[in-house]
Parts: C-alpha cells; structure tokens; sequence
C-alpha cells in the first residue's frame, strides 16, 4: 500500500520541478477524495494516505487534499513522505495566497528540527500552536547558543497564565542540558519559584539531576516519594544504578533537538484525554521523529493509536522496544493487549507466556497473562497466573482486590465454589465497598439459594454504589424472585431491562419474574426475545423447556420448587 503512496508523491514532486500548474487539468478523482475522507473519519491513516495519494495525482495542487495527505502521513509516522507533501502545500500557499497550514508548519518544523537548522526555525515564522510556538523558539535559541535569550524566553513563558509549569519544566532542562545542574535543581525542588508539577518523566528527569550534584540518596527519596515502593521494571532499574552509589547521565534532553522533542511531548500529555486524540498523536509523533528513543512518547503514542482503534500500528509502536529496555515490558504487556483487540488472542497469550518467562517475579506479567487467559475462558490457567501475581504481592493492599476478585470468578466459573467465595471476600475485605465485587457474590449467593438475606443486602449496597448497572439491578430483582418476593421483583427487574435491553440473562429473567406475577403472554414475549439474543446452549435450553411446559413445571422438574406442577395453558 505505501509504495502506491510513493510513487504518487513521486509524480506529484517531478510534476511541479517541470513546472506543470498548481491545479491539474485533470477532473478531480471523487472517488478517491470520498474514499480518503471516509478513511480519515475511521482514523485508518494506512488508507487514508493511500487515498489521498490517488486524488493529488487528479489534483496536485489542492490544498484540501495536501492538507489531508498530511495528516494521514502522520498518523502513519511516514515523516519522509510528510514532509515532501509539506513542501508542497507550502508553495501552493504561497501562490494561492492562503493561510498557512499548521499540519504543514509542525512537519516542516520538525524536519528543520532534525537536521537542527535552528536559524531557519527561528525565522521561519512557523504556527504550531501558541505555547508551542514560544518554547520551540526558545529551544532554539539554545541550540544557536543564545543561552541568555533563550532562558528570557523560557521566563516569559512562565508569566502568561496557564503555561507557567511548562516555562519552569523547560527552563530547568535547558539548564540541564548545557551542564548547569544546580539552577535546574533549584527550579525542580520548588525552591526558585515555589512547586511546580511535573509529570512522570518529570521526576526521571530530576532524578538524574540529583545523581548529577553527586545526591543519590536525594534521588532515591525522590522516587520513592513519587512512585512508592511497588515494583516498576522502569523506576527499579534507576533506584538499582543510585543505589550502587552510579552517577547517572542526564539524557532526558541533551540536545535543542531533545529540547524541542519534549516540547511536543509535553504538549501531547496536556492534550491526551482533553482534545482530539489525533491532534493529540500528532504531537507525539513529531516528539517520536525527533527523539526515536523516547520510549515515554512510544509508549503514549501507542496507547492512543489503540485508543482510535488503530491496533495494527500500536503494535507496530510496540515492537520498537528492544529487550534491554527498561520501558520493555510495558510495551510488551501493550503489545499483548493491541494483538487481543485484533482478535489475535492466540498471539497475545504466547508473547506473555513469553514475557513471564522472562519477568514472571512481576506483578503487573502474571496479571496481564491471567487477565487475557480469563477472557479466552481457560480460567483454570488464568487462575495459577493470578495466584502467582497473588504471591508476589508482599502485603495485600486496597488496590489489590482486583487479583482477588479475578480469581474468585475462575474458581466460579469452574464450579469450585468455596474458594470462590472466599476469594470474593478476601476481596471485600480490602475494599468493601466495591460494587462489583458485592454483585457477584451477592448473586452467587442468590443463585445458590445460600444466606439470601446477607445476598441481598450486599446487592443492595451494589445498587446504592452503582445505580445506573443494568447487571447490578438484575441481581436485586434476582434476589427478591429468589426470596419469593415476585411483587418486589417487578420494578428492578423492568429497569434492568431497560438499561441492559438485548441481554438474554436480563430479558429471561424478566420473562421468569412476568410468570411469577402472573403476566404469562409477556412472559413468553420476553422468552422468546431471549433467544434472539444468543443464550448459552443450557440456557437455551431451559427457556425452551419454560416455553414447553411453564416455569413452575420446569422448577419442580428442577428440584427448586416444592408447589404441584401448573402447567401453563396457551393464551395464558
């Protein structure tokens, strides 16, 4: 698919060196337009960008379809071709007369970042976004070797509203990076102009500017402030180079370069989560092409590829990691998870049975494994990896329910129910408020007719906690059917329905509960429409049975009701 791409840039670029005119003679290729937009819109930058390159062969000089062929390029990471169709649509501004293109802006910038021409970025006069405008050039400033203007322009960055953390971060790693480690740790520490907050890659960054004043112990308090002392491959390779009393380099920004690659990082993280998600991506791109060993934009930049449903290209984000690097199993662990959503689980598995091979003493391997394990429904292996992970935590703490949780739905799911409920209430135990938790085993408990009262005020705590759960007001109908309260059951079980309305659990319930108040004919209905909605084979086959003979008949051939069989008569 790229080389289509390739070759139209090619044409493209040869067509305008022989002079051929801005706007072909040639009818615009419609199809090829409509066919790029739709793909733009399902975020598919792979065919967008081979769309796009077809139409700019019809049109070469349209600044729509150039503006377009420039963010599919981004979206892909394909700087090479980007920056060709940059230059492009910067000349067809210029002799249109247009407004300049910020997608052009930010890849020509990025190209001049590269080859660190920090003349033409200074006097280029590029827009790439208000706060971004101010610290590029500032950045660039350094890489000229204009430190006092530079540190000027960091400086009146802090004193406009809203961008101040960011003059301040940026500031201390332009100290850094030209060897001034004590005016850096002066701005980082809060001592110069009161906290800043910085990010993860933040504290790193300070961390090694501590190890760099000869502070390791410093360093180590700073991390584990930070971070805590739960294991993290990342944080625990640092704290094993301090602790064996190693400086350690700073290289979170050695270079203007490096500078302006955590410019757009930077950006990206204020971003992810509050804008566009592609705007988002193509900041961190630009932070990538620059930086190609910056494993926290990678790491972001494939998280929000799988957010846009773009899972083929997170994989691919994934792969650049090499197994020495401290960020590696992260990306593996995200890896894993992109292959699951391709429907590719077999995949998956075998790269965390890989990985726990390699780094099973880690809690965050052994749950990633037993979580892909449960969902492919081999719940006794997802129950020996969530017992390792179990293991390998020292003191169980409230964020550890989950592990608990998981594990008592495996042992359910594989009819051993004792362990399961224990684990259910280990689970309650550390977070007892948990609606999940008090709904499953509130409703394990109502389905086995065991300690219904203790049930049903755990299902209703679950409702009070989480009141818009369709499954969770399944379980408080259930419980009062359960109970023989049918009258109760009405409500709660027609509000289920409401907010779950093509569940085949939730509507055969309704069905059970509608017999129960004696409303046969909508018992039926609500039956019937449970099968269209794919049941299990078992269930499918009791609501068959209920359909044949009634649901009391089927309760006492069941054994859970001791009233003489009614069968229900048609019409009933």
């Amino acid at each position: 698919m790229r080389s289509v791409v390739s070759r139209t840039l090619s044409a493209l670029v040869f067509a305008a060196a022989m002079g051929a005119p801005l706007h072909a003679d040639e009818k615009q290729d419609s199809g090829a337009y409509l066919a790029a937009r739709v793909a733009e819109a399902e975020n598919d930058f792979t065919s967008a960008a081979t769309w796009y390159g077809r139409a700019i062969t019809a049109d070469p000089g349209n600044p729509t379809l150039l503006d377009g062929a420039i963010l599919a390029e981004l979206g892909t990471g394909d700087f090479a071709l980007a920056i060709e169709v940059a230059k492009r649509r910067q000349d067809v501004g210029i002799e249109l007369g247009l407004d300049s293109s910020q997608l052009a802006d930010m890849t020509l910038l990025a190209d001049e970042a590269n080859r660190e021409d920090y003349a033409a970025i200074a006097t280029a006069g590029r827009d790439v976004g208000d706060l971004a405008n101010q610290l590029v050039l500032a950045w660039a400033k350094v890489g000229e070797g204009k430190m006092s203007e530079a540190l000027a322009d960091f400086d009146a960055v802090t004193q406009k509203q809203g961008y101040e953390a960011f003059g301040y971060y940026h500031k201390a790693l332009a100290l850094a990076s030209v060897g001034d480690f004590e005016g850096a740790d002066e701005i980082l520490s809060g001592r110069a102009a009161g906290p800043i907050v910085v990010m993860r890659r933040g504290v790193f960054a300070h961390a090694q500017i501590l190890s760099q004043l000869e502070r390791n112990a410093d360093a180590l308090a700073l991390l584990d402030r930070s971070f805590g002392p739960g294991p993290d491959p990342i944080v625990d390779a640092v704290r094993r180079r301090l602790q064996a009393g190693e400086p350690i380099p700073f290289d979170t920004v050695r270079t203007a370069k490096d500078g302006i690659a955590e410019v757009f990082y930077s950006i990206s993280t204020a971003l992810n989560g509050e804008a566009d998600p592609v705007y988002t991506l193509i900041h961190l791109r630009v932070a990538g092409y620059l930086r190609p060993d910056h494993s926290d934009a990678l790491l972001l930049t494939a998280d929000v590829l799988q957010d846009l449903g773009q899972h083929d290209l997170a994989v691919q984000t994934y792969t650049a990691f090499k197994s020495d690097d401290p960020a590696f199993v992260t990306a593996e662990i995200g890896r894993a998870g992109a292959l699951g959503l391709q429907g590719k689980a077999d995949a998956a598995i075998e790269a965390l049975q890989t990985l726990a091979r390699a780094h099973g003493d880690l809690v965050s391997v052994q749950f990633a494994l037993a979580d892909v394990l449960r969902g492919e429904e081999r719940f006794d292996e997802a129950e020996v990896a969530y017992s390792a992970a179990i293991d390998l935590t020292k003191a169980a703490g409230n964020e550890d329910w989950v592990l608990y949780f998981y594990r008592g739905i495996c042992h359910e799911q594989t009819k051993d129910w004792a362990p399961a409920e224990a684990d259910f209430r280990k689970a309650l135990e550390l977070n007892p408020t948990q609606p999940q938790v008090l709904n499953y085993l509130g409703y394990g408990l109502v389905d086995r007719g065991e300690k219904l009262d203790e049930a049903l005020g755990m299902i209703e705590k679950a409702v009070a906690a989480d009141p818009e759960q369709g499954y969770i007001i399944d379980s408080l109908a259930w419980a009062f059917f359960k109970l023989g309260r049918y009258a109760e059951a009405l409500e709660p079980m027609e509000r289920a329905s409401l907010l779950e309305p093509v569940d085949p659990i939730v509507t055969d319930h309704l069905g059970d509960v509608y017999w129960m108040n004696d409303r046969k004919l909508e018992a039926r209905f609500q039956w019937r429409r449970a099968l269209s909605f794919n049941p299990t084979e078992t269930d499918q086959a009791r609501i068959q049975r209920k359909l044949e003979i009634g649901l009391d008949a089927v309760m006492v051939e069941e054994g859970t009701a001791k009233a003489p069989v009614k069968a229900a008569e048609n019409g009933n």
